[in-house]
């Protein structure tokens, strides 16, 4: 058998990078015990890494006594109001070579996300990884394959699947409660302001090792004012709002339908339409995904709403922070994170589902490590890389378009009610703002079909959307291919 593990070579280590090949793995116990200490590493001290820095010492029987972030000055501060001293290291495979450290934490931007999560299981390591788990379908395969080779404990960060709202709304549509689901809106409403125009690379501040934070993906001069987090809205690291928000509501779509698998086709259209900044994702995106029977509108924008707070007649509207609305033969739940309500056909409230947006995830996830069980998790690794399938599904679909009227794409769409309502609610926003959508066009893809079994695209456009499920890692920092 080929022999594809990625190794941490001392030697290297002190040079600054990776190499694949073959090596001893470190022992691990297969479980900890229900009243033994878990120790964490936090790898990355961003927004997310910050917040798990201030809940994970809250649980009982869990200590934080490692950190690692290419930012020197960030993971200082990030560190400073922790109780105890913590092992500060700028390279996180010092953290990977550190035997007291049981489980890993993973909070780095999208690019880095398999490559880390990976390697942390060769070393033994139990991960948590933030959403989305993979910045590829190809990769996160990988993460999959790597997690059950080394029977490791991997629960993705889409905190929703431990929140008891969508657990029982989950439970109550599985059952057959409402009936037959007929379809979904899925969506995530938020204003966000442009990211500013550079006239120049930003100059990268001497405590922050960039070579190590572009890892994977091309360390090519920075184009954008503000150096973290902006990063989200460019296709070299993040996923846009997709990866960034939408994939908490997709992985709800997963939940609370009981699928194991993704949609089969899908079909994405939307722009980058206003701002003229550095950001290269789209600030509006809907994508209609066809699972069986069941159509799926993915509905995200960024964009204000100057003329109104809510959707016209017609459309799906859920609120500025979006959620899902899921249309069934005996009434509809509208749910978003925190909780949902159910409704009977007239409009009728039926039922209330009170949550908490998934506060015990983390603990399920220490829980999960002290008994062994890669079942006890709320979100296993296998989840989470399907429902972020999706949201590389939606922006596959939208790099392969091309612009179009208003009027081809509400041609196109008039297949179902939802997603032609939900297109014009988009252009009324849009043309709100004062943008002249006879000049600045819809990107529209082709719908493009989906083999689950092999996790490849198919058909017509399927040489085109394979050529973006993997993406070429940089010298020096690949991801390896793993057999599960």
């Amino acid at each position: 058998m080929k022999k594809t593990h990625l190794i941490l070579s001392r030697r290297q280590f002190v040079k600054g990078s990776m190499v694949v090949g073959a090596g001893a793995l470190m022992p691990m116990p297969s479980c900890l015990g229900a009243n033994e200490q878990v120790n964490l590493a936090v790898i990355g001290t961003g927004g997310m890494g910050g917040g798990h820095l201030k809940s994970l010492p809250r649980l009982d029987g869990v200590k934080v006594v490692a950190v690692s972030d290419p930012d020197l000055h960030r993971m200082d501060e990030k560190t400073q109001h922790l109780a105890q001293p913590v092992a500060k290291h700028q390279d996180f495979r010092r953290v990977l070579d550190d035997k007291d450290v049981d489980a890993v934490i993973i909070a780095t931007p999208n690019h880095w996300h398999a490559l880390v999560a990976i390697m942390a299981c060769q070393a033994g390591k139990h991960v948590y990884v933030q959403k989305p788990v993979s910045h590829s379908i190809w990769e996160g395969r990988q993460m999959v394959n790597a997690a059950r080779r080394h029977k490791r404990i991997v629960q993705a960060g889409t905190q929703h699947r431990s929140c008891p709202a969508v657990i029982e709304a989950a439970r109550d549509i599985q059952s057959g409660m409402y009936g037959q689901v007929q379809w979904v809106h899925c969506s995530k409403l938020g204003s966000r302001e442009p990211i500013g125009k550079s006239s120049a690379p930003l100059k990268v501040p001497a405590h922050i090792d960039y070579n190590l934070w572009a890892g994977p993906a091309p360390a090519t001069p920075v184009m954008r004012q503000q150096f973290h987090y902006d990063w989200h809205w460019q296709w070299n690291y993040g996923d846009g709002e997709l990866g960034n928000w939408g994939v908490h509501y997709i992985d709800d779509v997963r939940h609370l339908l009981g699928w194991r698998d993704v949609p089969e086709t899908v079909q994405a259209l939307g722009n980058r339409f206003r701002w003229d900044d550095d950001g290269q994702t789209p600030n509006v995106i809907m994508a209609l995904y066809e699972h069986q029977q069941v159509k799926v509108v993915l509905d995200v924008r960024n964009l204000q709403d100057l003329s109104r707070r809510g959707g016209k007649k017609g459309a799906v509207y859920l609120g500025m922070r979006g959620g899902n609305h899921i249309q069934m033969e005996k009434g509809y739940i509208r749910i978003s994170r925190g909780g949902g309500k159910a409704y009977d056909l007239n409009g009728k409230q039926t039922k209330q589902y009170v949550g908490d947006g998934g506060r015990a995830h983390e603990q399920n996830f220490i829980d999960a490590i002290r008994s062994g069980k890669a079942s006890d998790l709320n979100c296993e690794i296998g989840e989470g890389h399907l429902s972020t399938v999706m949201c590389h599904q939606a922006n596959v679909a939208f790099k392969l378009g091309h612009a179009v009227t208003q009027e081809t794409a509400q041609a196109d769409l008039r297949r179902h009610d939802d997603a032609l309502n939900t297109f014009e609610d988009m252009g009324a926003q849009i043309s709100g703002m004062g943008v002249d959508l006879k000049r600045n066009h819809f990107v529209m893809g082709p719908k493009i079909t989906y083999d689950n079994a092999t996790e490849h695209f198919t058909g017509k456009y399927g040489k085109e959307a394979n050529a973006l499920i993997k993406l070429t890692g940089r010298r020096g920092f690949e991801i390896p291919a793993v057999e599960a």
